[in-house]
């Protein structure tokens, strides 16, 4: 059964609308103003928001901020109820991200179906964002977005491995989506040494960030075995972020998961032994696997090391058992005991 919430000050319409939403099918729960909305957000978790504009303690306005500010509430639907028909009013909350506006007094069935619409579009966009779900998440986006032919415009290309996909300083013309295959992002330091900044398997998008930026690459992409890409046109993508708030925030949370691994391995870098840098980009890369095929220089460079410190490192882990290795092939034997290692610093 979806929740609903329902955050109004005046007693008898936050009654009569809690009724009527009940009646209809969904759970409901009630707030009397913005601050005690919000406090209900967080133990009622709400698949939808209703919530009146004007109010005591805090109004519409700033429960639908402080809601968007928080990767857990933000793409929470909301739909505003308010007696002002004002331009300003209605062109403020749209801004701020609400997904619809209904004004006071409404019919019972503009509101019902307001709420149903909101919630089969949430569901409708709820697959496409596990990132190996590509192919459901521009479907999809067809009919949250009304986007034409976008998967038509979107063709799959095919590389060999150690081929290059783009260089740094180039401009950017495409989104990529690893249909199969590996990717990785490198640049050089000073010393003309390269360093790895990313390796991205199947299942993941990559070189969106110069598209946000309005800049050109900044570091190169190879790949490391035959590789099959999606390219997304850059207009379409951004038209695909831009028309709709659900997917511009929930493909926010995704870039802020990929920023949040980057936080952790830098601090792994610094502070962390070989052993434990090891076992934790090896869990990366055998999370739903059993084993990867990856140059020992470049596993090296993906953990900070050098390529003597890590085979070291390898011929322990295989005299644990943990893995066993054929030529570039690493494979997994015992999870448990790689999760292990990262107890030991």
């Amino acid at each position: 059964m979806k929740k609903i919430l329902i955050i109004e000050d005046d007693v008898i319409m936050r009654e009569n609308i809690s009724e009527l939403v009940a009646l209809t099918g969904y759970e409901v729960e009630t707030a009397e103003n913005g601050k005690d909305g919000i406090e209900k957000v967080a133990n009622f978790f709400p698949d939808l928001i209703v919530c009146d504009v004007m109010m005591p303690e805090l109004d519409g306005y700033g429960v639908l901020y402080i809601l968007s500010q928080k990767p857990e509430t933000a793409s929470i639907p909301f739909i505003f109820l308010t007696a002002k028909s004002e331009k300003e009013d209605f062109r403020k909350g749209m801004e701020l991200g609400a997904d619809d506006y209904l004004f006071k007094p409404f019919e019972s069935t503009e509101l019902i179906r307001a709420i149903e619409s909101r919630l089969k579009k949430m569901e409708l966009l709820k697959e496409q964002y596990n990132p190996k779900s590509m192919h459901a998440f521009l479907e999809t986006a067809q009919q949250v977005v009304s986007l034409k032919d976008i998967k038509e415009k979107s063709n799959i290309f095919k590389y060999a491995s150690k081929e290059n996909i783009y260089k740094e300083g180039e401009h950017v013309h495409y989104v990529y989506y690893i249909e199969k295959g590996k990717i990785k992002t490198y640049r050089y330091n000073d010393d003309g040494k390269e360093y790895i900044t990313a390796v991205y398997q199947e299942g993941d998008f990559f070189g969106f960030q110069p598209v946000f930026e309005e800049r050109t690459y900044d570091e190169m992409a190879d790949t490391l075995a035959d590789t099959e890409l999606t390219k997304i046109s850059k207009d379409d993508f951004l038209t695909l972020i831009y028309e709709n708030r659900v997917v511009a925030k929930q493909f926010m949370m995704l870039i802020s998961k990929n920023l949040s691994s980057k936080e952790e391995d830098l601090m792994l870098m610094a502070y962390s032994s070989v052993r434990k840098r090891v076992s934790k980009k090896l869990q990366e890369l055998l999370i739903e696997k059993d084993e990867i095929t990856l140059q020992r220089s470049d596993l090296a460079k993906l953990t900070g090391t050098t390529k003597e410190s890590l085979t070291r490192t390898l011929t322990e882990f295989k005299n644990s058992n943990i893995i066993k290795t054929d030529g570039k092939r690493i494979i997994l034997l015992d999870r448990n005991k790689l999760q292990q290692m990262d107890l030991i610093w």
